[in-house]
C-alpha cells in the first residue's frame, strides 16, 4: 500500500515552555507517533514564540500550508501535538483546515486523539478550538491581572529600563550619568519658556550627548524623545499601568493597533525618584496648556497653494506658507498677509540656510498660473492634448496572450485532476504497482511545474495590462483637467486648487531676488510631459538658461544728405496696451480689481521714480509747509505688481 506523507508542526508560545509543551518534547511525540503509524515525515514545521491568537507572525505555519497548496510533498496528513499547538483562534483553525483538506491534507492532534478526516474529528476540533480560544482569552487576562498586581506592589514590569535607570536584579536603580540629564530636561521645561523642542535644541548646541540605549540608537536628543520623559510618571517615583493598551482595530477579523489611554492608574513604585512629585505635576500642567491643537479660526478658506512646491533657491529644501496678521491698535485684524518662506534646514555643509527672504504669495501663485494659462491657451498645446486625452492604449495583444495561457492552465489542471484519479485507480494488487505509480507520481510534478510556469506568466500579463490602463486613467484625468483650465481654475477653491497643483506640479524654483526684468520664476518641473516650443514630452520649463548672441557692430556719425518726415499710428501698429505702456488710470483699474485697493495717481508717481520709470519730481514737497505723504507698503506692492503685469519693469 502507497506509504502516507505527513508534516510535523510545533509552537511554543514563549521560549521557556512548560515541561511536556516544549519543542523538543513535541517534536518527539510527533516522531513516534509518526513511526507507529508508519508515515514519512516530509517536514518539520516549528514556530518558537509565537502566539496562537493568530496566523499573522507565525511565518513557519503560512509556509506550511503554502507547501501543502502547491503539492510539493502530496502531503496526507499534519501531525500537531495538541489542537491549541496548530492554533487558539477558532476562525483561524477552521479556515486553515479547510485550506488543507482542499489539498488533500488532514490534521491529526495526537494528544486529543483527533484525526479531522473522520465526521467525530471535525466535530472535536469545531468545538476544541473555540475553547482554546476561550483559554488563550483567559490566559492573557490572568498575565494582565499579574502585571497590574505587580504594579500596584510598586515593581517595574518588565521591558527595558527608562532612560535614567538601570535594571539589576529586575528593580530600577538611577543612572547618575543619564539622570543629570533627566533633571535638566525637567528644569528647563517648568522654570523657562522652552518647549520640547526648544530643549532638545538647548541640550544638542550645548554637547549633551544622549546615551544610546537598547531601544534608542541616537546619540542626539529629539523633540519626542523630551515628550517622553516629560510624560511618564517613572521619574517621579511612580509605576503606571496601562498606558498603552491594544485594542482590536474596527472592521477587521486579527488586526490589532496599539491605543494610548487618556486615563490609566498610577502607583508609588519602590525605586528611587530622579525628580520630585511637585516637579512632575508642574510639567504636566504646562504640557497639557501647550498641547492643545489650535484650529484654524481666521482664513478658513485660505490654502497656501505652492507650499511644498516651491524651492528654497539656497538650500533647495521646500518652502512652506507664513502669516503676517495685521493688527489695529485694539487688537481688531484688518488684513493678513501671506508669503512663503524657507525652514532654515541645515545644509549638506552643515550650515543652516540663511535665506531669509518672503514671498508674497499672490506675487508667486500668480507667477505659475499665468504660465500654466499660456501654457493651455496655446493653440497647438491644446491639440496635442486632444490627442493625449483620445489615444487609445491598445492591449489587445496582451489580452489575446493571456487569453491563450488561461486556456492552457485550464488544460494542465484538468490534466492533473486525471492523472490524479488514474493514480487512486490503481490496483495495488498489480506487481507493477509501485512502478507506475512512480511513474505517474513524476509525471504529477511534472504537471505542477508546468502550472507554476504559467501561472507566473498570466501574473505578469495581468499585471503589465492593469499598469498600462492604470497610468492611462491617471494621465487622462491631468490632461482633461488642463484641457478645461481655462474655464474650471478660477471656479475652484482654493483647497481645490491646491489639490490640482501639486498633482500636476513637480517642484517650482525660483531666483533669489526678482530680476530686472520682472522674472522671479527659475523653472517649474512637471508630473507629466507637456506641449511647449513644438515638443510634446516636456517635463520643465527653465527661464535660466536663456542663450544669447554676440553682435559686434560699428557705429558712426553721419550728416544725412536728405531727410523723410512721416507718421507712425499706433492703430497700424496693432500695439497692445502692455507694449505701448499703461496709463495711470489703468493701473488704478487693476489694483482695484485684483487687490480692492484704491490708489492715487500720487503714489503711482512715487512708485514710477523708485523704480527709474520716470524722473523723479518735486512730489515729495507738496505745497508749502506741507509734505505729500509716502505710499503704504501694502499699495507700493500691489503698484509693483501691477507695473510688472503691464511689462513696465
Amino acid at each position: 500500500m502507497k506509504r502516507l506523507n505527513c508534516y510535523i508542526y510545533t509552537r511554543v508560545s514563549t521560549s521557556m515552555q512548560v515541561e511536556g509543551f516544549s519543542l523538543d518534547a513535541q517534536r518527539e511525540k510527533l516522531r513516534k507517533y509518526a513511526e507507529y503509524q508508519e508515515m514519512h515525515i516530509a517536514g518539520e514545521y516549528s514556530d518558537e514564540g509565537k502566539s496562537g491568537k493568530n496566523i499573522g507572525g507565525r511565518l513557519a505555519f503560512q509556509q506550511m500550508l503554502s507547501d501543502i497548496a502547491s503539492g510539493k510533498d502530496n502531503i496526507d496528513y499534519v501531525l500537531v501535538f495538541k489542537l491549541s499547538r496548530f492554533g487558539r483562534n477558532a476562525a483561524d483553525v477552521l479556515s486553515s483546515l479547510q485550506i488543507m483538506q482542499d489539498y488533500g491534507a488532514n490534521l491529526i492532534c495526537v494528544e486529543d486523539g483527533i484525526d479531522s478526516s473522520k465526521d467525530s474529528g471535525k466535530l472535536m476540533i469545531s468545538v476544541l478550538s473555540a475553547v482554546a480560544e476561550i483559554e488563550r482569552e483567559n490566559i492573557l487576562v490572568q498575565t494582565m491581572e499579574g502585571r497590574k498586581q505587580k504594579a500596584r506592589e510598586g515593581k517595574w514590569n518588565g521591558g527595558f529600563a527608562p532612560y535614567g535607570y538601570y535594571l539589576e536584579k529586575g528593580e530600577l536603580k538611577i543612572a547618575e550619568d543619564e539622570a543629570e540629564t533627566i533633571r535638566l530636561i525637567f528644569d528647563k521645561y517648568v522654570n523657562t519658556n522652552l518647549g520640547a523642542n526648544g530643549i532638545a535644541k538647548y541640550l544638542n548646541q550645548h554637547g549633551i550627548a544622549k546615551k544610546p540605549r537598547q531601544n534608542g540608537t541616537l546619540d542626539t536628543f529629539s523633540a519626542h524623545f523630551i515628550k517622553l520623559v516629560i510624560q511618564n510618571p517613572v521619574y517621579c517615583g511612580k509605576i503606571a499601568f496601562g498606558r498603552r493598551k491594544t485594542e482590536k482595530i474596527n472592521g477587521t477579523r486579527n488586526e490589532y493597533h496599539i491605543v494610548k489611554q487618556e486615563q490609566y492608574p498610577i502607583y508609588d513604585g519602590i525605586h528611587e525618584a530622579i525628580v520630585s512629585v511637585e516637579a512632575w505635576e508642574l510639567a504636566q500642567q504646562k504640557r497639557k496648556k501647550l498641547g492643545v491643537k489650535r484650529e484654524k479660526i481666521y482664513n478658513l478658506d485660505h490654502e497656501h497653494l505652492l507650499s511644498g512646491l516651491l524651492r528654497c533657491p539656497v538650500c533647495g529644501a521646500a518652502m512652506y506658507g507664513n502669516i503676517n496678521r495685521k493688527k489695529k491698535p485694539d487688537g481688531t485684524i484688518y488684513k493678513d498677509h501671506f508669503y512663503y518662506a524657507c525652514k532654515h534646514r541645515m545644509r549638506v555643509d552643515g550650515h543652516k540656510c540663511d535665506y531669509h527672504r518672503q514671498w508674497n504669495q499672490t506675487v508667486v501663485n500668480g507667477a505659475v498660473e499665468e504660465v500654466i494659462e499660456r501654457l493651455v491657451s496655446n493653440p497647438e498645446f491644446e491639440k496635442a492634448l486632444c490627442e493625449k486625452i483620445n489615444t487609445r492604449v491598445s492591449t489587445e495583444g496582451l489580452e489575446e496572450e493571456l487569453a491563450v495561457f488561461k486556456k492552457q492552465l485550464n488544460q494542465l489542471v484538468m490534466s492533473k485532476r486525471k492523472l490524479a484519479s488514474q493514480m487512486d485507480t490503481l490496483d495495488v494488487t498489480d506487481r507493477h504497482y509501485d512502478k507506475k505509480y512512480q511513474d505517474m507520481q513524476n509525471r504529477l510534478y511534472d504537471f505542477y511545474d508546468e502550472i507554476e510556469v504559467v501561472e507566473e506568466q498570466i501574473t505578469e500579463l495581468q499585471a503589465r495590462i492593469a499598469n498600462i490602463k492604470e497610468e492611462k486613467i491617471s494621465g487622462e484625468n491631468v490632461y482633461l483637467f488642463l484641457h478645461y483650465y481655462g474655464t474650471m481654475y478660477k471656479e475652484f477653491t482654493d483647497a481645490e486648487k491646491k489639490k490640482f497643483l501639486n498633482t500636476f506640479i513637480e517642484s517650482v524654483e525660483i531666483f533669489k531676488e526678482e530680476q530686472p526684468d520682472g522674472r522671479l520664476l527659475k523653472c517649474i518641473n512637471f508630473k507629466f510631459p507637456v506641449f511647449c516650443d513644438g515638443d510634446e514630452n516636456v517635463t520643465h520649463i527653465r527661464w535660466d538658461s536663456e542663450t544669447t548672441v554676440e553682435t559686434v557692430v560699428q557705429l558712426v556719425r553721419k550728416n544725412p544728405d536728405t531727410h523723410i518726415d512721416f507718421e507712425i499710428s499706433l492703430d497700424e501698429l496693432d500695439l497692445t496696451a502692455a507694449e505701448s505702456k499703461a496709463t495711470y488710470q489703468e493701473i488704478k483699474d487693476y489694483v482695484l480689481d485684483k487687490f480692492g485697493l484704491k490708489v492715487s495717481t500720487l503714489y503711482i508717481s512715487q512708485v514710477k521714480a523708485k523704480c527709474g520709470i520716470i524722473e523723479r519730481e518735486n512730489y515729495n514737497k507738496g505745497k508749502e509747509g506741507h509734505k505729500v505723504p509716502k505710499c503704504p507698503k501694502e499699495k507700493e506692492d500691489a503698484i509693483m505688481d501691477a507695473l510688472r503685469h503691464f511689462r513696465m519693469i
